[in-house]
């Protein structure tokens, strides 16, 4: 049983306005991302601080436990509200988020007995492409936090974490975009181009 979570913190200062909200193929960008994974979760949720702006989902939305708490805190509040034993926790600013990787790493985490699949390229580890159990990271994460560390990773040294190597995801996507997060107005114009190319030779 898997929840999925969707994280829309983040304070989106290089954009300009909130990230999940910007507008991509002519909706959300935040929307783009839960229809492209939400059939893999037996739970859907979103963490956000402003609720308010994201009542148009029709999801439950999570305020964050330790507010201010950067990164490390988000994922914790990411765990800390499943219900299911396996929490897949995915950015809100992946336009080309992988169900098809997302599967491979719950798989993994499961034949493997992991607390965690995590995958890492030459460019670094992605947590928030990547797949939890509930039951082991949740303390470990939560002393990290009573430890007052703020790095995302602070905690990875207490469970048996899985690295997914560059040639495991590369087997589940051929062509790196899975982990492309927009940043800037002129990366978001270049990651609609691409989909909307991928979208006309789709047809």
């Amino acid at each position: 049983m898997l929840t999925l979570v969707i994280q829309a913190g983040g304070e989106s200062k290089r954009m300009g306005v909130d990230k999940a909200l910007v507008g991509f193929l002519g909706r959300p960008l935040i929307q783009r991302v839960i229809e492209r994974l939400s059939h893999l979760a037996d739970e859907l949720l979103v963490t956000t601080n402003h609720p308010e702006a994201y009542h148009f989902l029709g999801l439950p939305l999570i305020a964050d436990v330790y507010p201010g708490r950067g990164a490390l805190g988000g994922l914790y509040t990411a765990l800390h509200a499943a219900h299911h034993p396996l929490v897949a926790v995915v950015a809100c600013d992946m336009p080309f988020a992988s169900p098809t990787l997302l599967a491979a790493e719950r798989d993994l985490l499961l034949t493997s007995g992991s607390d965690a699949v995590i995958p890492r390229t030459k460019e670094g580890s992605e947590p928030f492409h990547a797949v939890y159990r509930r039951e082991t990271c949740l303390p470990a994460i939560q002393t990290a936090i009573a430890a007052d560390r703020w790095r995302v990773d602070s905690w990875f040294d207490a469970v048996r974490l899985r690295w997914m190597t560059a040639e495991e995801i590369a087997a589940h996507d051929p062509d790196g975009r899975a982990f492309w997060n927009v940043n800037t107005p002129q990366e978001l114009m270049e990651a609609e181009a691409l989909a909307r190319k991928e979208e006309e030779q789709a047809q």
